[in-house]
């Protein structure tokens, strides 16, 4: 029997595989806030010079940033929708440029968004919009996206 030999360069990248395969299965535990400040303390022999208790409070009145709505727009609906003020021209649902209604409001528009399958246009089917951009974008980022619709999609130029 013939024996084996592993090179140094073979143990080096399975070495590294394990670590980083460690190191991912470290990042996805339960404990995805990694360790306690006391846990750092007791390994370091070193006291934490400031103690974090809580993620930084939201910004106040002038300091939001502002919401792209035309960028958020464009990344989740102009694939699909044509809306002339955000540069797109999606044909898969309603070109919002001249089929919504003139008494379809920001409240209208919202729901469109939030309960896609409540009213169809017609000319299309239910199930082809997703149902839920409620929960994958905020309830400001949906509102900046009504705005913009209400404000460029009837008869804008």
């Amino acid at each position: 029997m013939s024996k084996m030999t592993i090179s140094p360069r073979l143990i080096t990248l399975l070495a590294t595989a394990a670590l980083a395969a460690g190191a991912l299965a470290a990042c996805t535990s339960d404990n995805a806030t990694g360790p306690s400040q006391q846990d750092v303390s007791e390994a370091t022999g070193n006291a934490p010079t400031r103690t974090i208790s809580q993620a930084p409070a939201e910004p106040e009145g002038d300091q939001v940033a502002a919401i792209d709505a035309k960028s958020i727009f464009t990344t989740n609906c102009g694939s699909c929708h044509t809306l002339k003020a955000a540069g797109t021209n999606g044909n898969i649902g309603p070109n919002l440029d001249t089929s919504l209604a003139a008494s379809d409001g920001v409240d209208a528009i919202t729901e469109m968004i939030v309960e896609p399958n409540k009213e169809i246009v017609k000319g299309y089917k239910a199930g082809i919009m997703p149902v839920d951009f409620g929960k994958t974008l905020s309830a400001e980022e949906i509102k900046a996206l009504a705005e913009l619709i209400d404000e460029n999609a009837h008869g804008a130029a």
